[in-house]
């Protein structure tokens, strides 16, 4: 089975994942390992769109593809301001401020991924828009090239679209990723409120016309039957798109509570699944649910890539999805279809009072998932030594039976953690030959169930006046459950991982086969401002690159350094130290004859306490 380019090289750098397939590869010859260690610093903007959370303001977590279309750069901010710059020198062409609510409606932090680009093949006024969502769920559509608003556009250019928020509404359709834009149609999913409530909006995607913002349809993703008393197996992530089958293929995230399911036992059997929609109406063509009954937060985090393999001599439009498991799920993106070996097995019983788990689970050993699930890390003998054996009371204390082992009052080990894995950064492809690219966290949480006549109390006694919860760690209510619950890493109390290392790992893998080729340490851990070893490499948020010339370009690791590494070795070859963790996926294109690639540096907390508002742009040489 060998891999065949169906997909043609991008002027342009026109969605977040870089084309509708989501393979994030750049035709960018000059990125090569022989010259990438040239690569310069062109220039870098400070947008002044940040906060650490200190005064005022909610801190900003910012994960901002920038959209090459054009001829011009646009970047949405976690200020939900629209910039548009001059790819040669940054300069500002124009910006457009919504005038968004800057609360924290339903995340812990100011959120954005950026914008979206439509354009009609027209000539005139708003022929050519650039759209931009907010968390308080207004769409903003604007003319590409002077930044006005696109008045034939919902009310005078801003989409209401929280008025189809009707059922359960708890808060508000936050659009923190930007749409996905499929010929005249705008494809919307939405953010929720994680782990607040049992009862929340179902999840759904909106079709509108991009021209008028009028809703073509809407598909629920959670049976009617079940919406009284469960909620969101929404999309909060990137899609993609093959516009010659007519199917959108959506990342559908796992049904509230996230972590008890004992309102929901019916099956849901879109919730935690692929699911491919039709896109004139809206229709499920099929799906592939890689999560039965979801109780640990595993949603499907990030657009499958397409990519087309030969088998047998036949062409086979597949689909590669990454997920916070570690597994690689390989199928025919026109039925769904497996295309290696998937089984169900047995996983351990839940002991939850009311709770009910699926007593087989999904597992594909081909491709080698990127997590291994034959056994947790050891503990890390340092980290034991320096705790005075806390690490290891800790491995008897929490429970842990293999991969979906259910959470529990005891306490439960999660391998992988509820960001995984694999997140919403994704994986990329090299159309021409099938091997795919992925940076992987390996990260152990624990997580406890507090019932609820102790939740409030044991909340008080851990945090006083102070918050009960930060950015996917702390205490979370699940209000209407039996529990809330506590979410923490496993470490000492002086911080360092309980774990034994690698913490994040880069690694390639061959399609045709499910041969992984290699899996190196990736990046630098940090800790009271040392950096760890490279070989314990460092937890990532974010997505690669891969150029035509053979160079991954990443940022994603914690030691605010982005990286040029060879593709065929995953060992580096160049890099420089920015302002945050860059937890976003580059922009990579070729400007007037010169190659660029150019990220938004914004830092979350997740990794480190640590925020920024950088674009930086880097090219060979002058142009």
């Amino acid at each position: 089975m060998a891999a065949t380019a169906s997909h043609a090289d991008q002027p342009v750098w026109g969605t977040f994942n870089g084309d509708l397939a989501a393979t994030k590869f750049a035709d960018a010859t000059t990125f090569t390992p022989e010259k990438i260690t040239g690569l310069e610093r062109a220039w870098q903007v400070r947008t002044g769109d940040v906060s650490d959370g200190s005064g005022e303001l909610p801190e900003t977590v910012w994960s901002a593809t920038p959209i090459y279309a054009n001829g011009i750069l646009y970047l949405g901010t976690p200020f939900y301001r629209i910039l548009a710059l001059d790819p040669d020198t940054g300069a500002e062409r124009w910006s457009y401020n919504t005038n968004s609510t800057l609360e924290a409606l339903t995340q812990p932090a100011l959120k954005n991924r950026g914008v979206a680009y439509w354009e009609s093949g027209a000539e005139g006024p708003c022929e050519k828009r650039v759209l931009v969502g907010t968390m308080d769920a207004t769409l903003h559509a604007v003319d590409a090239d002077t930044g006005a608003p696109c008045a034939d556009f919902g009310e005078n250019g801003v989409l209401n679209v929280n008025k189809w928020n009707e059922t359960n509404a708890v808060f508000p359709f936050s659009l923190l990723q930007p749409p996905t834009v499929v010929g005249d149609t705008i494809l919307i999913g939405w953010s929720g409120k994680d782990w607040a409530y049992t009862i929340e909006p179902p999840g759904n995607l909106l079709a509108v016309d991009a021209r008028t913002g009028e809703l073509l349809w809407d598909t629920g993703f959670i049976p009617p039957e079940l919406i009284p008393v469960t909620g969101t197996a929404n999309i909060w992530s990137s899609m993609s798109a093959d516009p010659e089958l007519g199917l959108v293929y959506v990342p559908v995230s796992s049904p509230s509570p996230n972590y008890w399911g004992g309102n929901r036992r019916d099956p849901i059997p879109l919730a935690t699944s692929i699911a491919a929609i039709r896109i004139d109406t809206g229709e499920v063509a099929w799906s592939f649910q890689h999560v039965h009954h979801d109780v640990w937060d595993y949603d499907t985090p990030s657009a499958p890539t397409l990519v087309d393999l030969q088998r047998d001599g036949q062409t086979v439009p597949a689909l590669v999805q990454t997920t916070k498991q570690g597994f690689i799920f390989v199928l025919d993106r026109r039925t769904g279809a497996p295309l290696f070996p998937v089984e169900e097995r047995e996983v351990p019983p839940s002991d939850a009072v009311g709770a009910q788990v699926s007593p087989t689970q999904p597992f594909a050993d081909i491709p080698t998932p990127t997590i291994n699930h034959a056994a947790m890390p050891e503990v890390w003998p340092l980290a034991d030594m320096l705790s005075f054996g806390q690490c290891s009371q800790d491995r008897e204390t929490y429970r842990y039976e293999g991969l979906y082992t259910p959470p529990s009052e005891q306490g439960t080990f999660l391998w992988p953690a509820t960001a995984g894995g694999n997140n919403w950064g994704g994986a990329t492809v090299d159309p021409r030959t099938g091997i795919l690219y992925v940076n992987t966290s390996q990260v152990v949480q624990v997580l406890r169930l507090i019932p609820r006549a102790n939740y409030e109390a044991e909340v008080e006694a851990a945090t006083g006046d102070g918050p009960a919860s930060a950015n996917e760690a702390g205490f979370y209510p699940q209000e209407g459950s039996p529990y809330g619950i506590e979410l923490f890493e496993w470490r000492t109390s002086l911080g360092l991982p309980c774990w034994k290392p690698p913490y994040g790992t880069f690694a390639a893998y061959d399609l045709n086969t499910g041969e992984r080729l290699y899996e190196v340490p990736f990046g630098l851990a940090q800790q009271w401002g040392f950096y760890g070893l490279r070989s314990w490499g460092s937890p990532t948020l974010g997505g690669p690159v891969l150029t035509s010339g053979g160079v991954v370009l990443i940022g994603a690791s914690m030691d605010d350094r982005v990286r040029a590494l060879d593709a065929a070795t995953g060992q580096e070859l160049w890099s420089d130290i920015v302002a945050a963790p860059a937890v976003s996926i580059p922009a990579v294109f070729t400007h007037e004859g010169a190659d660029y690639v150019v990220w938004a540096v914004g830092g979350n907390s997740i990794l480190k306490k640590r925020v920024a508002d950088q674009v930086v742009a880097y090219r060979l040489g002058t142009p």
